[in-house]
């Protein structure tokens, strides 16, 4: 979609969430200690770093090390924090990512720079676009937490087996991608959150779910 539809679809649903976000800030602040707000450096485009905003769904300190998170009984994921990632109501503050230029609605997750990686074509187109709320391998992956932690070795499965998988599917959505896919992207993502579940098994993606989506 066009750069003024991503600020002004954004800026209206920042708008009409408002009390929404403003019960969750209460929430996070009152239930646990630290910032309302996590703040990540991810790649944007053409790896130029950014700080990604989420709302904080772990306790203060939980990143340091890099660890990934992994699964619903992550002990270091807050009471309310598991509520927001099953509901991915902790993402909304991209929504302000969004507005500032940094991200756009549809386009490939950002990844933290630790995670570039080397000869991966896929990755570099990935990298040449604005990053996203969402795109088809979001919806492919939604529950990606769940499949690292049945792996003995998260970091490595998600270098080896996940991220390049979900960058193979972001790029060759944004060599096919129109304004109509996009728009296409966004009503499946709320399909996704709505009737929950992953299109991933426990050893790779089982089918791409937006193979129908309009190119």
């Amino acid at each position: 979609m066009p750069r003024w539809a991503d600020v002004m679809i954004a800026a209206a649903v920042l708008t009409v969430l408002a009390p929404l976000l403003a019960l969750i800030s209460l929430a996070i602040a009152v239930s646990s200690r630290g910032p309302v707000l996590f703040r990540q450096v991810r790649m944007g485009r053409d790896a130029e770093l950014f700080v990604l905003l989420k709302f904080r769904t772990m306790q203060p300190g939980s990143d340091r090390g890099g660890r990934l998170t992994i699964g619903a009984g992550d002990p270091r994921v807050t009471a309310i924090g598991r509520w927001l990632r099953a509901t991915k109501l902790d993402e909304l503050p991209q929504l302000i990512n969004v507005v500032r230029g940094d991200m756009a609605l549809v386009g490939p997750r950002p990844e933290v720079p630790e995670y570039r990686l080397r000869d991966c074509p896929a990755q570099d187109v990935t990298l040449a676009a604005r990053p996203g709320l969402t795109d088809p391998a979001s919806i492919c992956f939604r529950d990606e937490v769940d499949l690292l932690a049945a792996q003995d070795d998260p970091d490595r499965y998600y270098r080896t087996v996940l991220l390049p998988a979900k960058c193979e599917l972001s790029a060759d959505y944004l060599r096919r991608r129109t304004p109509g896919a996009d728009v296409a992207v966004l009503v499946l993502t709320a399909v996704a959150v709505l009737r929950g579940g992953s299109w991933a098994g426990p050893n790779g993606p089982t089918g791409n779910p937006i193979g129908g989506v309009p190119a």
